[in-house]
């Protein structure tokens, strides 16, 4: 009785430890080395891409001009007969940016700061709309196109 209990605990034990091992279906072939995933833009992203790289370069060249250095102080030795009035400081027209269409769907557009879709529907073009997806404390704004 006990040597038909110890062989089927072997017989077990053996089942169970070749269930384990991994078994090669195909030894003569071998493994492919999977390529580099490669990211695929479409020239609809690419556009995108390029508008958001020339919206940077503006605010850039903004921020430059916003903070110019103050004028030279005349020194009271130097006299000017007919000094010059300082002009008034016009507040600068902000241009925002212009959302991107979604193709094949009518009044929905991507957000030019996230890319995400926003729906526009029955705003008239050209309006000033704030996104969305972003807080009132930030005041991200796009133009609809």
């Amino acid at each position: 009785m006990t040597t038909r209990l110890t062989s089927g605990f072997a017989a077990l034990a053996c089942v169970f430890l070749a269930s384990c091992y991994p078994y090669n279906e195909n030894p003569q072939r071998k493994p492919a080395n999977k390529p580099a995933e490669k990211t695929v833009t479409t020239a609809a992203e690419q556009k995108i891409k390029e508008q958001r790289d020339e919206m940077k370069e503006k605010e850039a060249l903004t921020k430059k001009e916003e903070i110019k250095p103050a004028p030279p102080e005349i020194s009271p030795t130097t006299s000017n007969p007919n000094p010059e009035p300082p002009k008034p400081a016009t507040p600068e027209k902000r241009d925002f940016a212009f959302a991107n269409k979604v193709p094949g769907k009518d009044g929905f557009v991507f957000s030019p700061y996230n890319n995400k879709v926003v729906d526009v529907r029955d705003i008239p073009s050209g309006t000033l709309v704030q996104d969305p997806t972003y807080p009132a404390a930030e005041k991200k704004y796009f133009r609809v196109p």
